[in-house]
C-alpha cells in the first residue's frame, strides 16, 4: 500500500505539471514526416510499391530522453489516436514530446497514409459502426463483457450522432483483411523505422500489440522497452464477448507463436509453430476473467524479449480487463518479467479500451511516463 501511495502521488506531480505545459506553446526542433520500408512487385507488366510506413516526426526543442517513442496504433484505427482526441484535445504524442521524448508516430502499411496494393495484401476491410459503440464509444449500454458498465471516461454522451462519437466513426479506416498478412508487413517496416532512427522505445496498442514482439525479437539490441497497451490477445484461443451470462466464447487459434502469428525466437527453437503446445487452466483467476491459456510444461522460452523491459497496462473498464492478465502470465511463463500496471489499482476508473481518446488521457499517459523515468534509467 505505500508503494501504491508513492506512485500516485508520482503520478499527480506528472499530471499537475502536464496541465501546465498543454497551454504553452508546442516548441519543436523537427516537425515533418518520412516513409519507411517498402518492397516492389511486378504486376500486369507494371512495378508496383507496396508495405511503405508513413511515420509523423515530432523533436522537441528541448530533448531530454535519449530515446525516441514509436507509437503504433491498433486495428481499424491509424497513427491519429496518439495525435489527438476527439473533442480536440491534445494526445499522447504532444504530452511525451512535453516531456522531453521524440515521438515517431506511424499509420500501419495499407492503413491511412501508407498506402495499399491489392494483388499484394488481398482484400480491404471496413469497420462496422457500431464495432465503435460497442467497444469503445458506449459499452456500458451494450453490457458484452463483466467490466464493460463500468466505463465512464468517453469525451461525450456516447449517442450515434454526438460530435465526439462521430469523430472517432470518422477516423476509422479500411485495413487489410488477412490479419495474418498484415503482421509481416507491419514488423517489417517498424524494423526499417528502428535502423533508421536507431535505440527506441515501442509504444503498441492493442492490435499493433502483435507487431511488437516480434520487433523487439528481431532487435533486441535496438528496442529499449516496450510499452504494450492492451496487447493483441490473448494467447491461445480467440475470444468474443456475447454477454451474460457466459460473456466469454472461444473460438480457433488465432496467435501461432502465442503472441503473435509471424515467426519468435523461443528456446528451444521451434521447427514448426504447431510445436508450441497449449493448455487450458482449470479455472479463471477470479470473477469476471477469462479463463487462460498457456503453454504446456516445460515451457519454452523467449530470450530475446527477456532482454528489455515491458510494461503491460490496462484499463478497468476495457474488453481487455477479462483476459490481459493471460498475456501476462504468458510472458511470465516465457521467463519475461513484465510490469503488470492495471489501471483501477491506481484509482484511476471508467476507462474503455481507447483510454488515449478519453476525457483522463493525459492522467494515463502520466502513468506511463513515470513508469518509464523509474525503468529506464538515464
Amino acid at each position: 500500500m505505500k508503494r501504491l501511495r508513492i506512485a500516485t502521488a508520482a503520478v499527480v506531480a506528472l499530471l499537475a505539471s502536464a496541465a501546465a505545459s498543454a497551454d504553452e506553446p508546442l516548441v519543436l526542433a523537427r516537425d515533418g514526416f518520412m516513409y519507411v520500408g517498402g518492397k516492389t512487385m511486378q504486376s500486369e507488366g507494371r512495378e508496383y510499391i507496396y508495405g511503405q510506413m508513413y511515420v509523423e516526426i515530432r523533436i522537441p526543442a528541448k530533448q531530454t530522453h535519449p530515446y525516441p517513442i514509436i507509437m503504433v496504433h491498433g486495428g481499424s484505427m491509424s497513427g491519429t489516436n496518439y495525435t489527438g482526441t476527439p473533442d480536440g484535445r491534445e494526445g499522447w504524442a504532444q504530452y511525451f514530446v512535453r516531456q522531453g521524448y521524440a515521438v515517431y508516430v506511424v499509420d500501419q502499411p495499407g492503413r491511412g497514409r501508407s498506402g495499399f496494393l491489392t494483388v499484394a495484401t488481398g482484400v480491404m476491410q471496413n469497420s462496422a459502426r457500431n464495432n465503435s459503440a460497442s467497444r469503445f464509444v458506449s459499452q456500458e449500454k451494450f453490457k458484452l463483457w463483466p467490466q464493460a458498465v463500468l466505463h465512464t471516461q468517453w469525451p461525450g454522451n456516447g449517442e450515434a450522432d454526438d460530435p465526439a462519437t462521430l469523430q472517432l466513426a470518422m477516423s476509422q479506416l479500411p485495413a487489410i483483411k488477412d490479419f495474418d498478412k498484415q503482421q509481416p508487413l507491419v514488423r517489417d517496416a517498424l524494423i526499417a523505422l528502428i535502423d533508421k532512427i536507431g535505440p527506441s522505445i515501442l509504444m503498441t496498442h492493442s492490435q499493433g500489440g502483435a507487431f511488437g514482439w516480434p520487433v523487439a525479437d528481431a532487435r533486441p539490441d535496438k528496442v529499449k522497452a516496450i510499452l504494450a497497451i492492451e496487447p493483441n490477445g490473448p494467447p491461445g484461443r480467440e475470444l468474443s464477448f456475447i454477454g451474460a451470462p457466459d460473456y466469454f466464447k472461444e473460438g480457433k487459434l488465432a496467435l501461432a507463436y502465442g503472441i503473435t502469428s509471424v515467426p519468435l525466437t523461443y528456446a528451444p527453437p521451434l521447427a514448426d509453430p504447431a510445436e508450441l503446445k497449449f493448455v487450458k487452466e482449470d479455472k479463471p483467476d477470479g470473477p469476471g476473467l477469462a479463463t487462460c491459456w498457456k503453454q504446456a510444461e516445460p515451457a519454452r522460452q523467449l530470450p530475446n524479449l527477456q532482454k528489455m523491459p515491458v510494461m503491460v497496462l490496462t484499463s478497468e473498464a476495457s474488453y481487455h480487463a477479462p483476459y490481459d492478465h493471460c498475456t501476462v502470465k504468458f510472458l511470465q511463463q516465457a521467463g519475461l518479467k513484465p510490469s503488470f500496471i492495471k489501471l483501477v489499482d491506481l484509482g484511476i476508473k471508467g476507462n474503455s479500451h481507447v483510454m488515449m481518446l478519453e476525457k483522463n488521457n493525459m492522467q494515463i499517459a502520466a502513468v506511463i511516463a513515470d513508469w518509464l523515468d523509474k525503468t529506464l534509467k538515464e
